[in-house]
């Protein structure tokens, strides 16, 4: 058994979260319970829509990672769920979505 908390589990706190301090976030398409990878889709108003997910960042350690396509997010969305049928994706729309992220799904 490992220490990391179900990805459900991850991705109810951070819509529940993101609710909870004014904003809004909705499930795409809803993967594994248990060890899904979680795809988060960030509506920051003001900036551009960024994809983040879980990852090794470059000191070995876990972190947010920006994977954002140049081009179209629903087709990268989509392309990804494809080949992953496991993945969740979440879309949050609310000031500073990156740390609403990364505080809930790295940080578990």
């Amino acid at each position: 058994m490992t220490g990391r908390l179900p990805s459900g589990l991850l991705v109810s706190a951070l819509l529940r979260r993101v609710n909870d301090a004014g904003g809004f976030g909705i499930v795409l398409a809803k993967g594994d319970p248990q060890g899904g990878a979680i795809l988060v889709i960030a509506l920051d108003p003001g900036a551009p829509p960024r994809v983040l997910e879980r990852g090794i960042g470059p000191g070995g350690r876990v972190a947010l990672i920006d994977s954002t396509p140049t081009d179209d997010i629903d087709g990268y969305w989509r392309r990804r769920r494809a080949r992953d049928p496991d993945l969740w994706v979440i879309e949050v729309d609310i000031a500073a979505a990156e740390r609403f992220a990364a505080e809930t799904i790295v940080a578990d």
